[in-house]
């Protein structure tokens, strides 16, 4: 029978035995009793399996385990990159932590991760906690406050944070701003950390036109060092390029060793093949209002490229319509503004109904609400800010728009070709044929130069019959005769003075590489020392162009530029004067060549002469320009006061002269700050270089002009000069 083991039933046998122990004996009991007496046979310790039992050992293992925690060292001398922080073999165990301190002075904290109560902090796996994302401080230090908020921004688009289910954002600041270095902010942040205490993102694709490929290489390098092995591809044969690509497109994972690649558009385009292979986490597209038409095929080549993350840089979203505004919202953000169709019937139509002079009230108020619902939209995924945010840290801006009379060659030439030009019926007519453009680009030369057209002359073409004896006898097209064109008799002016009374450097900028050639030809006569960027020069003689002209210590005085080729992204902050000779009918490449000079790291008062033909063909575009602009500043800049001052029908009014006038843009104005040649009431308070024309100064004399070179320049051929200044000069500034 099985005796109970409840501990109850056990104490009672035991002292039932304890009783009867002196009553009972018997042997078992007896050796059972001497046996528990006896002390146990001696054992050696226990110990652990795992731990070597010698000294020697001990030593190994820990010679062993501090090799593999070291970190591998990288053969480049002073490297301190992200390579330089990884062991070879261990993992790093323990609790997350942020990569650089969310708590040091003037830290760019981009994520800060929710507070837990002590119950939940119980409880939840410290391996699995969010962290902070905090900029690296060794980018954070140097940005501005409206670049932390820029770069804030843009983290919070790409990530997903401002509009659920969409990844991109357009960065619409202005020129000057510093959009590169936020977006660079922007890369490293992500290539390096996120909440989850590991990179957001393997790779990351800049794409820019070629003219720029070597600036992007440069800053990022400038601003991280040897942190990291960007990759720069513009040109080269296929097979090497192909190499480059796959290369780049196979890497993935935490060792990523040239996470960033840098390409133009017309090399991504031809490549676009290989770069759809792979995924990349982050695509940033420079000057990307080239992406403004969804049909053509650099657009449809990017926007097939497996990348959730989308930044589109563009200092100008709106450049020539609305729809095109729509394509670079969708290549962003798919989907956010509906489909193409959509978006023109919702918006575009009773925007642009709106916007025109002749509109009725209704139609205003109704274009005024959608321009409000598409604001609103599209502000979730649009920074913007304006330069005047550059006037704390530039010296002041002069910018004049300077009307030039016609010389009586010029006069006589023009009358003469409107008389003739059958094109210009058609187009006034409302229609557009490669005729009439022809026609235009002839009257836009001749405002530059008689010279321009004299092959036309020459060879009697429609609208220059008998032209050719209208030029003095002699004339020759190899020689430069200021005298002859308005404009070019002021440039000669103004170029005299700023040499004689200054030490200023001079940036000229052309729309036509044969006004380049007048420049040449005007400054070899003058003799002054000129370089010349336009679009037959290789990338890296660019670069060193620039760089040399920039140099205190350089002897050049003039840089000429094709605003075609360098209008975009060159720093030329070596000189302070800039000259538009000739409009664009698009606004924004005018802005940009302006741009070049006005800049971080420029020192002196910066003066941009605007130059136009009085009463032309020249004086329409930019009445065409006010237009544009008008339509971008409502839509990106939010700003209601921009005066209605063209409709449509006069914007078709390209050929016609008017001789009379001191400025036929003036004129539109109905100007009530201006009476009898004379402005008699200052601009609004605030007014500057951002604002309206009819918010500028306007100037029928020399009189009331800021610049000295100007105001000596006015008797060569000024009828009228718009002058405005970035902002108020602050008392001791230098």
């Amino acid at each position: 029978m099985r005796r109970s083991l409840a501990p109850s039933q056990v104490a009672k046998r035991k002292h039932a035995d304890d009783s009867r122990e002196d009553v009972t004996w018997s042997p078992s009991k007896d050796k059972r009793k001497r046996k528990e007496e006896e002390p146990p046979p001696p054992r050696k310790p226990l110990c652990q399996l795992n731990r070597p039992t010698c000294t020697d050992a001990d030593k190994h293992e820990a010679f062993i385990r501090s090799i593999l925690s070291k970190p591998f060292k990288v053969p480049i001398p002073n490297y301190c990159g992200s390579l330089g922080i990884r062991a070879l073999g261990l993992k790093r165990s323990g609790v997350r932590k942020a990569l650089h301190d969310p708590f040091a002075e003037d830290a760019l904290v981009l994520y800060e991760p929710p507070t837990l109560s002590a119950h939940d902090l119980i409880r939840a796996d410290k391996d699995k906690l969010p962290v902070h994302v905090v900029v690296d401080p060794v980018l954070g230090k140097v940005l501005r406050p409206h670049q932390r908020e820029g770069v804030r921004f843009l983290w919070e688009c790409v990530t997903g944070r401002r509009i659920p289910g969409s990844h991109g954002c357009i960065m619409a600041d202005e020129m000057g701003l510093g959009k590169t270095l936020q977006c660079i902010a922007l890369v490293w942040t992500l290539l390096r950390q996120s909440p989850d205490g590991k990179p957001e993102i393997d790779k990351a694709i800049v794409v820019s036109p070629s003219s720029l490929v070597r600036n992007w290489y440069n800053e990022v390098g400038k601003w991280l060092g040897g942190r990291v092995s960007p990759v720069a591809i513009d040109g080269g044969s296929k097979e090497e390029i192909d190499r480059q690509l796959v290369n780049f497109v196979s890497q993935n994972g935490l060792r990523v060793p040239t996470p960033i690649l840098i390409i133009s558009y017309e090399t991504f385009r031809l490549h676009a093949a290989v770069l759809h292979r792979g995924r990349v986490g982050l695509v940033i597209c420079d000057e990307g209002h080239r992406l403004k038409n969804a049909d053509n095929q650099t657009y449809q080549a990017l926007n097939a490229m497996k990348a959730q993350r989308r930044v589109l840089i563009s200092g100008t979203p709106i450049q020539n319509d609305l729809l095109e505004y729509f394509s670079l919202v969708h290549f962003v953000n798919a989907g956010i503004l509906g489909s193409a169709q959509d978006f023109k019937k919702r918006f575009e139509l009773p925007i642009l109904k709106g916007r025109d002079a002749d509109a009725s009230d209704a139609d205003r108020r109704a274009g005024e609400e959608k321009l409000k619902e598409l604001i609103g939209i599209v502000n979730r995924c649009l920074i913007r800010r304006t330069s005047d945010i550059l006037s704390k840290y530039l010296p002041v801006k002069v910018e004049q728009v300077v009307c030039c009379r016609l010389t009586p060659l010029q006069a006589e030439l023009y009358r003469l070709f409107l008389r003739q030009a059958k094109p210009l019926q058609t187009l006034q007519q409302g229609s557009m044929n490669v005729s009439s453009l022809s026609s235009i680009t002839s009257l836009k030369k001749l405002c530059n130069h008689p010279t321009l057209i004299h092959d036309k002359c020459v060879s009697g073409e429609e609208g220059f019959d008998g032209a050719l004896d209208l030029f003095p006898p002699g004339y020759s097209s190899k020689e430069v005769e200021p005298q002859l064109s308005g404009k070019m008799l002021v440039l000669d002016y103004i170029l005299a003075m700023t040499r004689t009374t200054t030490s200023d450097k001079v940036v000229l900028v052309s729309n036509y590489t044969q006004t380049l050639d007048l420049f040449e030809k005007l400054c070899r006569s003058r003799r002054y020392l000129y370089v010349r960027l336009d679009g037959s020069m290789s990338i890296k003689k660019r670069a060193k162009m620039v760089e040399r002209f920039n140099s205190p210590s350089s002897p050049d005085f003039i840089f000429m530029l094709s605003s075609k080729a360098g209008g975009c992204g060159l720093n030329l902050i070596g000189a302070n004067r800039l000259v538009m000779f000739d409009p664009d009918w698009n606004p924004a490449n005018d802005e940009q060549a302006m741009a070049r000079v006005w800049r971080d790291g420029q020192k002196k008062t910066c003066y941009v002469y605007r130059l136009l033909t009085t009463g032309t063909i020249e004086e329409k575009i930019l009445q065409r320009q006010a237009h544009k602009k008008a339509l971008s500043s409502c839509v990106v800049d939010e700003e209601q006061d921009v005066e209605r001052h063209f409709s449509l029908g006069e914007l078709r009014e390209l050929f016609t002269l008017n001789e009379e006038t001191a400025s036929d843009t003036h004129d539109k104005f109905r100007c009530r700050r201006c009476v009898n040649g004379r402005q008699v009431r200052p601009p609004a308070e605030g007014a500057d270089c951002t604002s309206d024309l009819s918010q500028w100064n306007h100037c029928f004399d020399k009189r009331g002009l800021l610049d000295p070179v100007l105001k000596a320049s006015w008797d060569a051929a000024v009828s009228f000069v718009f002058h405005q200044r970035s902002h108020e000069e602050q008392r001791g500034a230098a």
